[in-house]
């Protein structure tokens, strides 16, 4: 069976680390405007899915025509005339599309609804392990799109909510937990919103790991997401066992996108069974039209659906041929044009994602197609993996569109933080916009411009230029990277000489720290202006048993001459461990 999802794990998959305690979590209380109707049929060997397709509104004659046809309605989206019917008559389809008022009718699946659809079981609360592992604030992608630059501009507001619509996240992960927005999150396997706390819950790997790329906080451990301080909430669409996304959750997760005010959703996968949906076919056409419903209903709502481009090594522009599908039974060769399409990736609205290697180049699987691909981003390549989040306070590499897709989803979060009033549109107009142009590479396959092609869209995003600002201008940055050691129970500085800025200190002056120490319980840690004057930075807890300091405080200084001697002063309380001020900086 193909992975839908579009990521591949690179090995070594996973570094353990950790989280001590456990964060409890209140229920998710709020509704989607547009209710599912619960079904109170049990399972039966032979049930299918079926999507029936109405006009907008009041949808009870069309539902009532689905019981009298052998069939039970599972959910239904009155607001955009979807339902989700059951049946397990092989007639149900043709039965259906001779009564009034109904559009469309199509089958989402070749194999039967698993039981689990009637009574579904709770995705594992993962434990969660214990790290050392400092925060790294210089991986590869997030420099490759100035993510770490555009962090001295904003981490992203905590009004932003981001959907990860993927196969649960794990909410307690010590990156993660800061920033989940639990009553927000829900589960949409099998269409029908599942607010049981803790159904969100990741039934894999993949989508902890794109929540991490988002929005993994900046809080000294592990990673540091593109937007991390934005909110992000779970919509888990992938089923348990098969980690299939059928259209019917993917209808759900874009109707909870849309009542629940997210600004961004990342969507990084295709909807199963069918790589491709072809309109001349009647069950995946109601699949394209069930699906497109539902996100224009989400971009009216205000949110922006950002979406993977796939790992196939394919030309979406010059489509012909698919071996994949159905990839929930047995796949068969058949013939497609340009008219069949990736959903959602290829719907109208959506922002399509390649990935991108280390450097300028095309990742080797991603992708591809001029007029189809908007933007590119890091995805990783061969050795050169995403690094992310994974369940149970774990860390691991990834490669694949899948991790490119979340890159943009965190810029388009960022944008929306600096102008909390831009629209869909708005956000995937500014995203063209702020994309550095990435010229085609020797290779024919890569078609159009400089400015706009096949391989990278738009261009590769650039998360400093989404939020309107440029990189430290010379005299405005200093730094030092002279060692001092820190000894037991003892007081050090370390002297930074600033010259050439005029008037004083902004009122947000970066102090950028990174200490080696093997217990930073013993650390108190303060700036000293020029003229003498101590501002602590931090005290750290007795009990914080955790390696090194590796973080960037602001500080008020508006009232202190910018130039002159600054100096970081590291106070040792305690005895036995050591460790040296490796570097420090200041953003004036």
């Amino acid at each position: 069976m193909r992975r839908h999802i579009f990521s591949r794990l690179q090995a070594p998959a996973v570094a353990a680390v950790a989280l001590g305690a456990t964060l409890a979590l209140a229920a998710p209380t709020a509704a989607v405007a547009a209710q599912p109707q619960a079904s109170t049929a049990a399972w039966a060997a032979g049930t299918r899915a079926h999507l029936v397709i109405t006009a907008p509104g009041d949808t009870s004659a069309v539902r009532t025509a689905v019981a009298g046809n052998g069939g039970t309605v599972f959910a239904s989206y009155d607001a955009i005339g979807v339902i989700v019917a059951h049946s397990a008559s092989t007639g149900f389809a043709s039965a259906m599309r001779s009564v009034a008022g109904v559009q469309q009718v199509g089958a989402t699946r070749t194999s039967d609804v698993p039981a689990d659809a009637y009574n579904p079981a709770l995705p594992a609360n993962p434990t969660q392990s214990s790290t050392t592992l400092a925060e790294s604030l210089t991986r590869w992608d997030m420099t490759q799109i100035k993510a770490d630059q555009a962090w001295s501009v904003t981490t992203g507001s905590a009004s932003v909510k981001v959907g990860v619509l993927d196969t649960g996240v794990d909410d307690q992960h010590q990156d993660i937990a800061p920033n989940f927005n639990a009553a927000d999150s829900v589960s949409c396997a099998y269409g029908k919103a599942d607010t049981r706390a803790g159904a969100w819950r990741d039934v894999g790997t993949h989508g902890t790991h794109v929540a991490g790329t988002i929005a993994a906080a900046k809080n000294s451990k592990g990673v540091v997401g593109v937007a991390p301080g934005v909110k992000v909430s779970s919509v888990r669409i992938a089923e348990p066992g098969s980690s299939l996304f059928f259209a019917e959750n993917t209808i759900c997760g874009f109707m909870w996108a849309g009542d629940h005010g997210f600004k961004v959703t990342n969507n990084s996968y295709y909807t199963d069974p069918w790589q491709f949906n072809c309109p001349d076919n009647a069950d995946q056409a109601a699949i394209i039209e069930g699906v497109k419903r539902a996100q224009e209903y989400a971009e009216r709502k205000g949110s922006l659906q950002v979406a993977a481009a796939g790992n196939s090594n394919l030309d979406l522009a010059n489509k012909t041929v698919d071996t994949e599908s159905p990839n929930d039974s047995t796949p068969v060769r058949r013939t497609i044009t340009n008219a069949c399409l990736d959903i959602p990736t290829e719907l109208p609205g959506v922002v399509t994602v390649a990935a991108m290697g280390k450097g300028n180049v095309k990742a080797s699987y991603s992708n591809f197609g001029n007029g189809v691909i908007d933007i590119a981003a890091p995805g990783g390549d061969g050795t050169s993996g995403v690094y992310s989040t994974l369940p149970g306070g774990k860390y691991g590499n990834m490669n694949g569109t899948s991790m490119a897709s979340p890159h943009v989803a965190g810029v388009a979060a960022l944008m929306a933080s600096v102008d909390p009033t831009a629209t869909p549109a708005d956000l995937r107009s500014k995203l063209g916009v702020q994309a550095n142009d990435t010229a085609c590479p020797s290779d024919s396959r890569c078609t159009g411009t400089t400015t706009k092609n096949g391989f990278f869209g738009e261009g590769q995003t650039d998360a400093l230029k989404a939020v309107g600002s440029t990189p430290p201008t010379p005299g405005s940055y200093f730094e030092t990277t002279a060692d001092v050691t820190i000894a037991d129970s003892a007081t050090v500085d370390s002297p930074l000489t600033v010259s050439g800025v005029t008037d004083n200190a902004p009122a947000t002056l970066k102090v950028g720290v990174d200490i080696k120490h093997t217990y930073r319980g013993d650390l108190v840690v303060s700036l000293v202006a020029p003229d003498g004057t101590v501002y602590l930075l931090e005290d750290f807890a007795n009990s914080d048993g955790t390696d090194n300091v590796a973080k960037t405080y602001t500080v008020n200084a508006s009232s202190e001459a910018a130039n002159g001697t600054w100096k970081l002063r590291v106070r040792d309380i305690a005895s036995q461990d050591t460790g040296r001020i490796d570097a420090w900086n200041l953003t004036f």
